[in-house]
Formats: structure tokens, C-alpha cells, sequence
């Protein structure tokens, strides 16, 4: 029977004897609406119940989340038998109506998520109604040892377990787990929850420290596990989390054509320099192994970590934000391997590098952590649905050489090969990672400690929470990215002396003003005791800038890209009267900002006519090719945002435009990753 009751406790917490730093401090938990509650750490997280988007680029979002992407993939997913699994395995007739890849029920469970956040978000009555029916369906599956799978274990099915590299009933768990969660911090404990905790239950009992040595192919048990205890203060989770982390890398998993590297299986975590594999499976398993080593106050782990990934960022990322340069394998290449044109960069990698990069500064208390999370949401995550939120990119290229077909609204695609945003894939993991994450989006705005409040994404937000100095509420009002400028509000002061900190993007260091003062770093702070109706203004430069790459990204060598603010922009065939995108050549000293829109002069090359007759080879100099080396016009190229590609229908399109050699910019900018 579910039953109704306020959240789950958090854990208690001690701070060890000789805490030097954040990650030895215990957090103190006031709000609790918040996907990662670290129960230590620098900075506490604020969730959606102290943060609310009030306006813009984000809150534009959430809304579009609300009416579009929630509801369409509740639609599809009973359109394409996934809930219709979890009938059919009540009714007895699984093994011949299932339908759906293996992983087919966690995009159920991540839908369910989803739904958790928007009604904690909202309250809206229908979500919650939702979540209940499709819980009660789930709950009528479950075995009594807490088993849940709708492919495995049924008389005629494979066992249970006999396929970890592929089978992902772990990562079923892990997924089922975080939509709990999101239940259990928005207040409800209901049938879900049982079900879940059931299920984690018999995780510990099956893989537990007398069970089976095994992790499973695709890491997300281990953030999940270490939430849940988190939520209850169940200590056997958070226990099993590092059991799994600690399992990975010793080549418990068969080896396969990718190598065990696919899993993270080659090299156990506290030893890999780098991340390999498959990248969301990386970012994963990444993102499970910084909870474990918060929880157990583990400096040198988290140290090993946090080195990681910045060694990721800087040789294994795309400007966007993007990460996985494989299709064979959706993983990460070799460093610097970075093709635009082969860019995966899957959805969902962008997603797992925004939970990665949100861990590190609640541990670490370093803001900067907020560009990466910015870059990858604005640039890839945002970049995936339509403005409908109906329909969806799987993967990020970079440069797009043929222009895409229109997709039928009414056909699932397949998942790396569709030529525009896809209504629904094979394989439709990121349409349901957008919708939670877009849901829980305020929880990634801001940050507390006892006497301060952090800005880490320039978002218009009211903000509500209680310091050790009183209760404090801000308004927060901005257009970016449109706009520099953001002024905040203090709507109720606290009665002792509070600092307000805002991230300055690294773009804007030594250009951002704060109340008239030019800020240095990567923080703008005001500290004093502030009265009601106080206002603090900090600006950013949002001037278009040249970014050229690190010259062993090879592929991009003589390339520039062009950002403005924490946009990565592109080139679309569609703006240039009917021309191709592989023949534009730009001058980047030419750009610049003409009403809102960002664009510079560069040449077009239409190729000569290849001869009738002969072999064709092409290769050689102009004359080699017949002397004619076509026609060249010069061209002025609007750009459009990276996430808005596509958007107005089929175009080539590319990020990285090459640059006229004889014309280079007074001041070369790397493209910026994490140091």
C-alpha cells in the first residue's frame, strides 16, 4: 500500500577532527528539492524549492519541458509498447509482445523523473496522477526478492545477470532509483519509492560484499545508490556504490572488439589518467565515483578525480561542450582526435558532463566549474529538441556536409543517423535525459554557505533560502544570453553581513564590471550588510569573439570559431544564398555585431565543373585540375547559435570555419577548457 509522508530524513553528519576544507564539512541541508544532495561539501546546493527561473533563455525551457517534451515522450513511449512492456509482463505474454532495446524500461523510470521534478516544481495534479498509474503498473512486475526487469528471468527469457556488458538491468536500477528520489525530495512517498528501495535492496543483497563480484556494462547504479542514501540515511547504499566503484577496472566484464575500455573495465578508477570508453557510461561512472569519495571524505580520490576530467576537458572535449568523437562506440577518441564533421557528442554526454562539473564545485567550492556546465547547456544540451520540444538530436555534429531530409513525424529513426531533430529514436535515451534535466534546472543555478550566496549560471530566478545570518531572498533579472547584464535584487535582507558571488565566465575575465569596479578572476563578490531594495549589477562583455584551437586538434588546424558570450556560433548553408558551407573561407578580423545579429565577410568557392571525359583525380594544383579553379564570391555570413541549427530546415552547416591565412586577429583565443 504507498503511503504519503513528508521527505525522508537526510543523513546525519559529523565533521571529522582537523576538517581543513569543504569536503570535510558537513553540509547543512535546509531545501531539499535538489537532484544532488551532498551531505558534505564546500557549498550547499539550492534546489528547485529555493530557486524558481522566472523569465528567459532557461525558463523558456522549463515551459517548453511542461507542454512539449514531457508530454510527447509519455506519448510515445505507450506508442511504442515501452510502458506496454510492463502489461505484457503482467498479463504473461512478455516473451512474444516486448518491444524495445534491453534498456528500454530505464527510459520509463527517466520519464518518471521527469515527471517527479515538474510536479514538485508546479504541483500539477495530472503529473502526479501519472506517475501513480505507471508506479502501480511497475509495482505489479517487481518480484518478491525486489528483481524488476521486463527481459530477463521469466521462464523462456535469459536469466537474471547473464549478461552484465549488455544486459543493463544495473543501469534499469539506477535510473528507477534517481525517479524515487526526485519523489522523496519533492515530498512524496508513494509506490514508486517502495518499489525502488525494494530494488536497491536486492542490489545489496545480490552484488553486496558476500555476493557476486560483478559491475554491470553501463555505470549509473553509482550516483543513484549514493543518492538514495543520501535521501535516507540507509548507509548499506552508499556501501554498495563504492563496492562498484571500486570493482571497475578489473576486468570483471568480457572483452569485446572496443576492448574492456568501452565499460571503463581496463583500469580501476583511482588509476585511469583520463577518460576512455563510451562517454556517457565515462561520465557516469565519474559522476558516482566524486559522490562516493565526498561521502567518505576522501581528498586524494576526489584530487585523482578532479584531475581527470580537467585532463578530459582539455583534450578530449569540442568547443561546444560536446564529448565522444567515436561513432563505432559513442566514446571518446585518442586525445586531441576531435573531428567536427565525426563529432558524436551524444545528448546525453553533455548532460553527464554537466553532472560531473556541478559535483566538483559543490566539493570543491570553485565556481568556475559553472562554465563547463554552461557550455554544455547551452550548447549541447539546448541544441537537442526542437523549440516544440517534439522532436530531437541524438548526436552534435560539428559540421554537417549534406543537408538533412525532414523527418516523418509519425516514424521512429534511428538514432545516429537522423537527418534533422527526430520525433523518437531506437534508441531514445536523450529525449528523456533532456526532460529530467530541464526540469530540474533551477537546482543548477545557485549555491549557499552559512553567510553567502553563489550565482553559478546568469539565469533570471528568485531565490529563497535561510543563512546562518537570516532568511534572504533575490531577484535575479537578466536577458542573457541576449544581454551582459545582470542585476540583482535583495527583496529581504538577512540581518548580519552576507556576501553575494557571482561566476564571471572565463571569457569575461579582466572585462566584467561589478557596480562600476572592474572584477578580475573568476568571481565578482560584494560582501556587506545589505538592506532591503539593495542592488548589485555585474556586466559581461558580450562582444563576439574569435576562438582558434589547440594546433594539435588537427582536424581544425587553420580554423577559427566564433562565440559571443556562452554561445558557440555557426555557419549554415542556408544563409548563404544557396552556397555550400564547404567552400566558405573566412576573414576573422571582419566580425562583428550588427542588431543582435553576429556576422563577417569571408569567400565562397563554387568548385570548377569536373570534365566529361578522363579520369578525375583531386589532388594537384589548379592546373592539374583543368587550370579553372571555379568561381569565388565574397560573401557577408550571418551565424546562427549552435543550438538553433537546423531549425529553419535542411542545411550544411559548420563551427569550425577556415580562415583566410593572410588575415589573423590582433589577439588569438584558444578555445577555453577547465584548467
Amino acid at each position: 500500500m504507498a503511503t504519503e509522508t513528508g521527505t525522508s530524513p537526510a543523513p546525519t553528519t559529523h565533521q571529522p577532527d582537523g576538517a581543513e576544507d569543504g569536503l570535510l564539512v558537513a553540509a547543512t541541508r535546509r531545501g531539499t528539492q535538489t537532484p544532488v544532495a551532498p551531505t558534505r561539501g564546500a557549498l550547499r546546493p539550492l534546489g528547485t524549492d529555493e530557486v524558481r527561473l522566472t523569465g528567459g533563455f532557461w525558463a523558456e525551457r522549463q515551459r517548453i519541458n511542461a507542454v512539449g517534451i514531457i508530454p510527447h515522450a509519455d506519448a510515445w513511449e505507450e506508442r511504442v509498447g515501452w510502458i506496454d512492456n510492463f502489461r505484457a509482463a503482467v498479463d504473461g505474454d512478455i516473451l512474444t509482445t516486448r518491444t524495445g532495446r534491453e534498456f528500454a524500461d530505464s527510459d520509463v523510470y527517466k520519464l518518471l523523473e521527469a515527471m517527479a521534478w515538474e510536479h514538485g516544481r508546479t504541483g500539477q495534479a495530472s503529473l502526479d496522477a501519472r506517475i501513480r498509474e505507471v508506479a502501480a503498473l511497475i509495482g505489479r512486475v517487481q518480484e518478491e526478492d525486489g528483481y524488476l526487469h521486463t527481459l530477463y528471468g521469466r521462464e523462456g527469457q535469459a536469466p537474471r545477470y547473464s549478461d552484465l556488458e549488455w544486459g543493463h538491468e544495473l543501469y534499469c536500477y539506477g535510473h528507477l532509483i534517481q525517479a524515487a528520489v526526485a519523489r522523496l525530495r519533492t515530498g512524496v512517498h508513494d509506490e514508486l519509492v517502495d518499489i525502488a528501495l525494494r530494488a536497491a535492496d536486492h542490489v545489496c543483497h545480490e552484488f553486496g560484499q558476500d555476493g557476486r563480484d560483478a559491475v554491470c556494462g553501463h555505470p549509473e547504479i553509482e550516483p543513484a545508490l549514493v543518492e538514495l542514501y543520501r535521501a535516507t540515511g540507509e548507509r548499506r547504499y552508499l556501501d554498495q556504490a563504492r563496492l562498484f566503484v571500486q570493482r571497475r577496472g578489473h576486468r570483471t566484464l568480457k572483452d569485446i572488439e572496443f576492448s574492456r575500455s568501452y565499460f571503463q573495465d581496463d583500469v580501476p578508477v583511482r588509476e585511469a589518467d583520463v577518460m576512455v570508453g563510451h562517454a556517457v557510461r565515462a561520465l557516469y561512472l565519474a559522476s558516482g565515483a566524486i559522490d562516493v569519495a565526498v561521502e567518505d571524505a576522501d581528498r586524494d580520490f576526489l584530487a585523482h578525480l578532479t584531475a581527470q576530467f580537467s585532463r578530459t576537458l582539455a583534450r578530449r572535449t569540442y568547443i561546444t561542450g560536446g564529448m565522444g568523437s567515436h561513432h563505432q562506440d559513442e566514446a571518446f577518441g585518442d586525445d586531441y582526435e576531435l573531428p567536427p564533421d565525426r563529432a558524436y557528442a551524444e545528448t546525453c554526454a553533455g548532460i553527464g558532463s554537466v553532472m560531473v562539473a556541478w559535483r566538483l564545485a559543490l566539493a570543491t567550492g570553485d565556481l568556475s566549474w559553472g562554465d563547463v556546465v554552461e557550455r554544455a547547456l547551452f550548447n549541447v544540451v539546448a541544441a537537442s529538441p526542437s523549440p516544440e520540444g517534439t522532436a530531437f538530436f541524438y548526436t552534435n555534429p560539428l559540421h554537417k556536409r549534406v543537408p538533412g531530409a525532414e523527418a516523418d513525424p509519425d516514424v521512429v529513426s534511428p538514432r545516429a543517423f537522423a537527418q534533422l531533430r527526430a520525433p523518437w529514436f531506437e534508441v531514445s535515451c536523450c529525449p528523456t535525459n533532456v526532460a529530467r534535466t530541464f526540469a530540474q534546472l533551477g537546482s543548477y543555478v545557485a549555491t549557499a554557505t552559512d553567510d553567502g550566496i553563489q550565482l553559478h549560471q546568469l539565469a533570471s530566478a528568485t531565490i529563497e533560502t535561510v543563512l546562518e545570518t537570516g532568511a534572504v531572498t533575490l531577484e535575479v533579472a537578466t536577458s542573457y544570453p541576449d544581454s551582459g547584464e545582470v542585476t540583482i535584487t535583495v527583496v529581504r535582507a538577512p540581518a548580519g553581513e552576507t556576501e553575494i558571488a557571482v561566476r564571471v565566465p572565463r571569457w569575461a575575465h579582466g572585462a566584467a564590471v561589478l557596480d562600476g569596479e572592474r572584477v578580475d578572476g573568476d568571481v565578482a563578490r560584494v560582501r556587506r550588510t545589505f538592506a532591503d531594495g539593495d542592488v548589485v549589477v555585474l556586466e559581461v562583455p558580450l562582444v563576439p569573439r574569435v576562438s582558434r584551437p589547440d594546433p594539435r586538434i588537427d582536424a581544425v588546424r587553420g580554423c577559427v570559431a566564433i562565440e559571443r558570450g556562452p554561445l558557440v556560433m555557426c555557419a549554415e548553408s542556408i544563409d548563404l544564398d544557396g552556397d555550400d558551407v564547404a567552400g566558405l573561407t573566412v576573414d576573422p578580423t571582419s566580425v562583428r555585431e550588427d542588431a543582435g545579429t553576429v556576422r563577417l565577410t569571408g569567400t565562397v568557392a563554387r568548385p570548377a565543373p569536373e570534365p566529361t571525359a578522363g579520369r578525375v583525380w583531386p589532388y594537384g594544383s589548379a592546373a592539374d585540375r583543368g587550370g579553372d579553379a571555379g568561381d569565388v564570391r565574397t560573401v557577408a555570413v550571418d551565424l546562427t547559435p549552435y543550438h538553433a541549427w537546423a531549425q529553419r530546415g535542411p542545411s550544411t552547416m559548420r563551427v569550425w570555419l577556415p580562415a583566410d591565412v593572410d588575415q589573423a586577429p590582433h589577439r588569438e583565443e584558444v578555445a577555453p577548457h577547465h584548467a
